[in-house]
């Protein structure tokens, strides 16, 4: 079990890694009370070795790593690939080049929606992983052998699960949904939160313009503050608090104190200045200024009969296909097609569209129906006369 803690090592063996054309990659790290995620260790395999590589090491730089990643002509194959990633991209501020994530292989070759990777090493490697390893603390020194060993099972079953899923693919010729999915991970968009769209990932509904220009400033906010000292968003502020203060536009000390969420004494704290100040900047924006509400719909809810059937439809599609069915549409995209029959969602795009989102806006639009028999969910045309009934 080779652990490399020196640069010239680790040069040595990306050098040899470069004449491959895969490699597996996997890290392990801590977040619980960061912003950003520390990296305890990389675990790396080709065909003929692997690796665990400590970037806490005092005499190792990642610079060769860093170039192994950036090879195009070496495939790098990650399980769940996102937070991996991520801790890359923000240590060179680049994606790696040629990645391929076999969460998203498998979900199209009908292993299910989120695959983890100890059920992929159970049906396709038939081992069974000791996963007691993966909460302890990575950045602990020495690591255990019982450590090492969990974080080299990491990329070694890798290598088989990466070949029997590409063969899957290939076999299925669902390359190009495989790519429609890879294209999401390998955009640098994916994993730099710019803090002007921080408010995005909140889901909260507000009725009211300046109601969603405040949540709009404060998540911000938050969001750049997080960054800029290292801290989790939610030690910063909630997102309930963050819900409140945007409805509730507190401009006094005292004001604070009347809030459910917001904790006591928060109104006299130099954050709580700071949020002040924003909320009456809020507050002297003109109506012209505030953003856009978005129409009202008032069609057919997505939650009702239209929106079931066409679930119905997936959950037959999916089943007909072996493909995860929230890999072809989410519950949100159904909702969204059903309101707007060009909806920008992944749905009614690509091969999604010709797969899924053709035959859900043809039922939307009666112009298929569906019927059970013993073999399952069958569409039917419906004629014109009947369409129009």
């Amino acid at each position: 079990m080779d652990l490399i803690v020196s640069t010239d090592v680790l040069a040595e063996f990306c050098e040899r890694a470069a004449q491959f054309e895969f490699v597996t990659v996997d890290t392990e790290f801590l977040r619980e009370t960061t912003y950003w995620p520390r990296l305890c260790l990389i675990q790396v395999a080709t065909d003929d070795e692997a690796v665990l590589i400590d970037p806490l090491a005092p005499d190792i730089k990642l610079a060769p790593f860093f170039k192994l990643l950036a090879n195009p002509g070496v495939t790098k194959v990650f399980h769940a690939a996102r937070q991996d990633v991520e801790i890359f991209v923000k240590l060179t501020g680049a994606v790696p080049h040629n990645i391929f994530d076999t969460q998203v292989a498998a979900s199209v070759c009908g292993f299910g929606d989120s695959a983890s990777y100890d059920s992929l090493v159970r049906a396709i490697c038939k081992v069974e992983l000791d996963k007691s390893s993966r909460f302890t603390d990575w950045s602990a020194r020495p690591l255990t052998e019982k450590q090492r060993t969990y974080a080299l099972a990491d990329v070694t079953y890798l290598r088989d699960i990466y070949r029997e899923l590409r063969k899957q693919v290939e076999e299925t010729r669902r390359w190009d949904w495989v790519e429609d999915e890879m294209t999401t991970l390998r955009s640098i968009d994916t994993y730099v939160v710019q803090p002007e769209q921080a408010w995005e990932r909140l889901k909260m509904k507000f009725n009211r313009p300046r109601d969603l220009a405040a949540l709009k400033v404060l998540a911000q906010w938050r969001e750049q503050k997080a960054q800029d000292t290292d801290q989790p968003r939610s030690r910063i502020l909630k997102d309930d608090v963050l819900g409140e203060l945007a409805a509730q536009r507190p401009l006094t000390p005292d004001a604070f104190e009347k809030l459910r969420a917001v904790p006591r004494g928060f109104g006299r704290s130099a954050s709580a200045g700071e949020i002040m100040s924003l909320l009456r900047d809020v507050e002297a924006l003109p109506k012209g200024a505030l953003p856009a509400m978005p129409e009202r719909y008032r069609g057919p809810s997505p939650k009702g009969a239209v929106g079931d059937l066409i679930r119905v439809l997936l959950k037959a599609v999916s089943e007909q296909h072996g493909v995860a069915a929230r890999i072809i549409a989410t519950s949100d995209e159904i909702d969204a097609l059903v309101l707007d029959d060009d909806a920008d969602v992944p749905a009614l795009k690509g091969w999604r569209r010709k797969l899924f989102g053709e035959k859900a806006l043809a039922i939307k639009h009666g112009r298929i129906g569906l019927v059970a028999t013993r073999k399952g969910i069958i569409e039917f045309a419906v004629n014109s006369t009947q369409a129009a009934e």
